[in-house]
């Protein structure tokens, strides 16, 4: 059996760091305690899925000593560096601390999985040997796949008739939709051209007052929030999936998550961003990345894939799909991972192993 702690709820809009900090501390002493008092000696490691906090962690290194069993780690966010680019904290002081818990936690882990490959120099800096270090992606939820555009008309789904370029997800301001809607701005008199937007988030109203100002709502249009069965129907009607974000050191470094979706279902993407996403994206050949926050970049490649032949696109979308493949599905990974966690177990008993 392989406990797994998970990330507490976070308290929102409070403002204040130090009600951060006591609903992380108290979640690690709660999954502490409950740990000593719930499990048995029954199990062979611990998993840890660690989108943020890093606090998480602490129950896992914690019973690990008790137990005597090793820990795998996967980090979704690098601590410290999201608490300073979120703004949550800005105390120097603090973030000292923090990277002495953070040292604290991945030494004492026999693995570190990271998310992207950006990542390694940051889980190095704090004295991590790199081939305790393994790259393990996040996939896509199975029902990401190539879709015929039929099961949309059987699902009663329709988008404007013309050129459509889809963008699904959060609408935050990580994902800079002023950008967005200043290349649709750029575009606007390209009449059968349209931004389609699939989601909720933070800065719907935001963009929602931008597109009545910019006087774009014949071209770009917020359909709202859709389950997650329906977004490969939506994209079966697409021309082109989007994905954004702002430049940010701390977002060049990550994968959005909305990459390993779009390469499954066979679409070629266009991307405003750079670090790790950008790399996958003209790696896999799946589609055309511009910089991030350039607005007249991201028309000009808007336009490139609008005047492209269909069969070319689709080519994107097949390589992208063919990537997701051998890099990102599901199943591939997950016997990557039972591989790591036998290895694990069979240096804790030097060499002897009991599964």
């Amino acid at each position: 059996g392989i406990p797994v702690f998970r990330t507490p709820h976070l308290l929102r809009n409070s403002g204040k760091s130090w009600h951060l900090a006591i609903n992380y501390l108290s979640f690690a002493l709660s999954a502490s305690l409950s740990g000593f008092l719930r499990l048995s000696n029954a199990f062979d490691l611990i998993f840890v899925y660690e989108p943020s906090p890093i606090t998480v962690g602490l129950p896992a290194v914690i019973l690990k000593k008790y137990f005597n069993i090793p820990v795998l780690i996967w980090v979704q966010d690098l601590w410290p560096e999201s608490l300073s680019a979120a703004g949550a904290v800005n105390s120097s002081a603090v973030i000292g601390l923090v990277r002495q818990l953070v040292r604290f936690i991945y030494r004492r882990c026999n693995r570190i999985l990271i998310q992207s490959q950006a990542f390694r120099t940051s889980i190095e800096s704090f004295g991590v040997d790199s081939d305790r270090i393994l790259y393990f992606p996040n996939s896509a939820e199975s029902v990401y796949r190539p879709v015929e555009p039929e099961a949309a008309a059987r699902a009663g789904i329709t988008l404007p008739d013309g050129f459509r370029i889809v963008f699904a997800g959060n609408i935050g301001a990580a994902q800079d939709f002023d950008t967005i809607l200043a290349a649709a701005e750029m575009l606007k008199e390209v009449h059968d051209l349209h931004w389609v937007v699939l989601g909720d988030g933070r800065q719907k109203a935001h963009v929602q007052s931008k597109i009545a100002e910019k006087n774009l709502g014949r071209t770009v249009h917020l359909l709202g929030k859709y389950p997650v069965e329906l977004m490969p129907v939506f994209f079966s009607l697409a021309d082109v999936l989007l994905v954004t974000l702002k430049k940010d050191p701390i977002f060049s470094l990550t994968i959005p998550s909305k990459i390993q979706s779009y390469l499954a279902c066979a679409k070629p993407i266009i991307a405003s961003l750079d670090g790790e996403g950008a790399r996958i994206i003209e790696h896999s050949q799946a589609g055309t990345v511009s910089p991030p926050e350039n607005p007249a970049a991201l028309a000009e490649t808007v336009m490139r894939y609008y005047r492209m032949p269909v069969s070319a696109r689709n080519a994107q979308g097949r390589a992208g799909r063919q990537y997701f493949e051998c890099n990102f599905e599901r199943n591939f990974l997950l016997r990557r991972l039972e591989d790591w966690m036998k290895s694990v177990k069979c240096e804790e008993n030097d060499g002897r192993c009991a599964f």
